[in-house]
């Protein structure tokens, strides 16, 4: 199975409405695929930045765009109940025509649980909890309605309407500890990672392994990069890390929206030099 490549931009809903709403139509615009916020509700640096709901804000942006997907990278499970978390996606899903992708995580910012008064057990729960919430959602997109007794999700006969004009929305899940990464084996359409290429091409094997440790095949399963280094330093620079991440099996990029003037300048001179759809022609 072959992926296409894929290039997104990611940003924080810290920016005025009106700045938001611009850049959404800039990414869209200049020809990326994706357009992503993010599922926090403070700054991460500084707490008083001000921050959007993040689907509420997808929601908003779904009717000034047409043609870019769109989702959160990604959404915490520990800040709301599976069910609610899903029925959100699937109503800016709705809104766009059939536009998201569901990016999903067990949660992981401490500061944020102990602000609002969220609970916060400890990794191990969050991912079991994460494993029970994935079973769900992959259910409600299949019933018509469900029975489901878990540990700490219990449904009864709940229906789950309506499904996705896709089907089911694509999932998104990220992490490399071997718990997380069979999970992805097991529920993600796209798996995203971080880290430097050696380190991401090692994760890559090893989710290979867990895949073939449960009979599905490997290629069923997009392989998508947050990088941690400046792929806006330069055109070449661009360039020459898509190319690496690239060898290493990657064929979705998720990039940071330009974070300063000197990136943006960047940003645009790759745009007007015609270097995405350059790169996807490449394959």
């Amino acid at each position: 199975m072959t992926h296409p490549i894929r290039f997104g931009i990611v940003l924080g809903q810290r920016l005025p409405w009106d700045d938001l709403v611009r850049i959404a139509q800039t990414v869209e615009a200049t020809g990326w695929d994706d357009f992503n916020l993010v599922d926090h509700f403070f700054g991460l640096f500084d707490v008083m930045d001000p921050c959007f709901e993040g689907y509420t804000a997808l929601a908003a942006l779904a009717p000034h765009t047409n043609r870019v997907r769109l989702g959160l990278m990604v959404a915490g499970n520990t800040y709301r109940n599976p069910v609610f978390l899903l029925k959100q996606a699937l109503t800016v899903d709705a809104i766009s025509g059939g536009r998201v992708d569901f990016g999903v995580g067990a949660g992981w910012t401490r500061r944020e649980h102990e602000a609002y008064s969220w609970d916060f057990p400890s990794a191990r729960v969050r991912v079991d909890m994460f494993a029970e919430a994935l079973e769900i959602w992959e259910l409600l997109q299949t019933s018509e309605r469900l029975n489901y007794e878990g540990q700490y999700y219990q449904l009864y006969d709940a229906p789950f309407e309506p499904k996705s004009t896709q089907g089911r929305l694509p999932t998104i899940i990220g992490g490399s500890k071997p718990r997380m990464m069979r999970l992805c084996a097991r529920y993600a359409d796209i798996w995203n990672a971080g880290g430097l290429v050696d380190d991401a091409f090692a994760s890559n094997r090893q989710l290979d392994d867990f895949c073939h440790e449960i009979g599905r095949d490997p290629a069923t399963i997009a392989r998508s990069i947050s990088p941690p280094v400046n792929f806006l330093e330069s055109a070449a620079a661009f360039e020459r890390h898509y190319r690496t991440y690239r060898d290493a099996g990657f064929t979705d990029f998720r990039l940071p929206w330009p974070r300063n003037a000197d990136q943006k300048v960047i940003f645009d001179e790759i745009i007007e030099a015609g270097l995405l759809q350059k790169l996807r022609d490449e394959g």
